[in-house]
């Protein structure tokens, strides 16, 4: 196991990190002006579920080979910008559909807002590259099973990710719950979250390979 040690510093270092607004916040951020709270709590957990394999890929070594693959990483780097471009243009499309702010979707759309974004954390580069170049910094090799060291550090990670995505999700949220007061501004702050997410897709489309 992980000395309490190492997990201790990795904890500050990943806290450093998740608290300065980078491309999962603005998501999140996007998504609960677009859906309200609730779906921006449902895109959090999604998140945070399809950053899982990339743990699990870094544990067993496959997320390095990944990582310094310019042709596999490239390409999922381009998926993961379309795809936020594509739930984009749909919260556009669709704002004027969403005038009640905290309305609790559907079963179907619940499963479906899960679903957005598990896609999303699966398919984000930036969080391939932390995991491959900053986890192995706090295993103690000398302590053996390494492969359970990894996922162990993975695992506190996603859950302070998880816990700060919340509050962006929660604060955003309720921000659009105020301007639900008048239709027009509802409609109007889903599409600025959809705006905010296609800008996120288009910007991580352009940033560089895997600095």
């Amino acid at each position: 196991m992980v000395p309490f040690t190492n997990v201790l510093a990795f904890a500050l270092a990943s806290l450093v990190l998740i608290a300065i607004p980078g491309p999962s916040v603005l998501f999140v951020i996007g998504r609960s002006l677009a859906l309200g709270r609730k779906g921006g709590l449902l895109s959090v957990l999604g998140n945070a579920l399809g950053m899982v394999p990339q743990v699990i890929a870094v544990a067993l070594g496959v997320g390095a080979a990944l990582a310094e693959s310019m042709v596999l990483f490239t390409a999922i780097k381009f998926a993961g910008a379309a795809y936020l471009v594509y739930l984009g243009v749909q919260a556009i499309r669709h704002r004027s559909g969403r005038t009640t702010a905290g309305a609790p979707p559907p079963s179907s759309s619940t499963w479906r807002m899960l679903r957005e974004g598990f896609l999303v954390g699966a398919t984000n580069p930036k969080s391939i590259v932390f995991f491959v170049a900053v986890l192995p910094q706090f295993v103690d090799y000398p302590s053996g099973s390494i492969p359970l060291q990894l996922a162990s550090l993975g695992a506190v990670f996603l859950v302070i990710a998880l816990v700060s995505d919340s509050i962006w999700a929660l604060a955003a949220g309720t921000a659009r719950h105020w301007f639900a007061r008048s239709p027009r501004r509802i409609s109007t702050l889903s599409a600025a979250g959809g705006v905010m997410m296609i800008g996120l897709g288009g910007t991580l489309a352009l940033t560089g390979s895997r600095s």
